[in-house]
C-alpha cells in the first residue's frame, strides 16, 4: 500500500494511505539495519499491514524530490533529514529580535533544498513603531536577497497572514522553520483561523524560546495547501551546503568574480575584490565574516567525512585481510607450506 508520512512523534511515523486511512507504522528491519534509513515527515512510502502486527510496516521509502538536511548534532559527520517532498521553506524570525547570524544559516539550509524560500517576520505587534518595522524589513531583505519575498505578520492583524497563505496554494506543501518561541505556531493558527497549535512566549531571562511544538505534523490549510510546523531546531549544522551558501550570499559570490585569483579566500590576497568592497563600505564586514565562517564549516565537515570514509576503508581492509588469513590457515595450505620448508 502507498502512503505518506503525515506525523512524527513517539518514534513511530503516522502514515496516511491513499484511501484516507491513517496507520501508525514501524520500519522494516531491512531499512534500519544497514544504512539506518528512517522515514521523515513528507516521505512517500510503501507499507504493509500484517495480521499478526498491531502496527503497519514501512517496507520502502520512495525517492525524495527534495529534502531539508542538516548535520546530525549527535554525530561527527552524518546527515540528518528533517523533512521531504515540500515545495517551499518558510523561515520565521521575530521582527523585534532578528538573529542575523541564524537567519543567514537558515537561508543557506533553505536554499540548499532547491525549494522556493520566503522569510516571515513574526510578532510585528511587538515592534516599537512603524519605523522599526520598515528598518528591520529592509535589513532582512538585504540579507535574503532580491529573489526572496519578506512578509511581515502580526498576531493582532489576522489579515497579515494572507500573503503567506497565498504562497501555499492547494496541492503544495511548505515547511516552517525557526527557533522555539519565534511565533511559528502563532502563524499556523493565523493561517488556520483557529487555535490548534500551542504557543508560548520567549523566556524573559535569556531570550530563548520555549519548546511548544514537539512533533512534526502535516497541517491542512483551509482552501489551500499544507504546512509543516517544525519543532524549534537549535542546531543547524551545514551538510553539503555549497550551493546554499552561494545562493544565500549571492552578493559576495558576485564580488568574488572580480578577484585576481580564482581560489581567493578574501583575506590578505592581493587584488581581492571582496575585501575592496568591504573597505569601500559596499559590503558589511559582518556579512563577509559570516560567509567565510560558513564556507569553513562546510570544508571542515567535508574533511571529517573523508577521514571517516578513509577510516572505514582501512577497517574494511583489515577485516578482509584477517578473514583471508584465517581462511588460508583453515585450509591447511599454511601447514603444508611449513612442512615443505623443513
Amino acid at each position: 500500500m502507498a502512503g505518506e508520512v503525515v506525523k512524527l512523534d513517539r518514534g513511530f511515523p503516522l502514515v496516511r494511505l491513499a484511501d484516507g486511512r491513517e496507520l501508525r507504522c514501524e520500519h522494516a528491519t531491512a531499512l534500519v539495519k544497514g544504512e539506518k534509513v528512517r522515514a521523515v515527515i513528507g516521505d512517500r512510502v510503501e507499507v504493509s499491514a500484517p495480521d499478526e502486527h498491531d502496527m503497519g510496516i514501512i517496507e520502502a521509502i520512495l525517492p525524495r524530490e527534495r529534502a531539508f538536511v542538516r548535520k546530525d548534532p549527535t554525530e561527527r559527520a552524518v546527515p540528518q533529514v528533517l523533512a521531504a517532498n515540500f515545495d517551499r521553506v518558510i523561515v520565521a524570525q521575530p521582527l523585534a529580535e532578528v538573529n542575523r547570524r541564524r537567519l543567514e544559516r537558515e537561508l543557506v539550509l533553505a536554499y540548499e533544498t532547491g525549494a522556493a524560500v520566503t522569510v516571515v517576520l513574526t510578532k510585528a505587534d511587538l515592534a516599537a513603531d512603524d519605523d522599526q518595522v520598515r528598518a528591520v524589513s529592509d535589513q532582512v531583505r538585504a540579507i535574503a536577497g532580491p529573489d526572496v519575498q519578506t512578509i511581515v505578520v502580526s498576531s493582532a492583524d489576522p489579515s497579515s497572514a494572507e500573503a503567506v497563505r497565498a504562497l501555499v496554494p492547494a496541492g503544495s506543501m511548505a515547511v516552517l522553520i525557526g527557533r522555539s518561541g519565534v511565533g511559528k505556531s502563532s502563524l499556523v493558527n493565523l493561517l488556520l483561523g483557529e487555535e490548534v497549535q500551542e504557543t508560548a512566549a520567549v523566556r524573559e531571562g535569556d531570550g530563548k524560546g520555549r519548546h511548544t511544538t514537539v512533533s512534526r505534523e502535516v497541517i491542512e490549510l483551509p482552501g489551500g495547501g499544507r504546512i509543516v510546523d517544525m519543532p524549534g531546531v537549535r542546531g543547524l549544522g551545514l551538510w553539503d551546503a555549497d550551493a546554499g551558501i552561494g545562493a544565500a550570499f549571492a552578493d559576495v559570490e558576485a564580488l568574488a568574480e572580480g578577484c585576481r585569483f580564482r581560489d581567493c579566500r578574501h583575506g590578505d590576497e592581493p587584488g581581492c575584490a571582496v575585501r575592496a568592497a568591504v573597505e569601500a563600505g559596499e559590503l558589511a564586514p559582518e556579512r563577509l565574516a559570516s560567509y567565510q565562517a560558513l564556507r569553513q564549516e562546510t570544508a571542515d565537515i567535508r574533511e571529517r567525512r573523508e577521514q571517516a570514509r578513509w577510516a572505514q576503508g582501512e577497517k574494511a581492509s583489515h577485516v578482509r585481510i584477517s578473514k583471508a588469513r584465517k581462511a588460508y590457515q583453515k585450509s591447511g595450505h599454511a601447514k603444508r607450506g611449513r612442512r615443505a620448508g623443513r
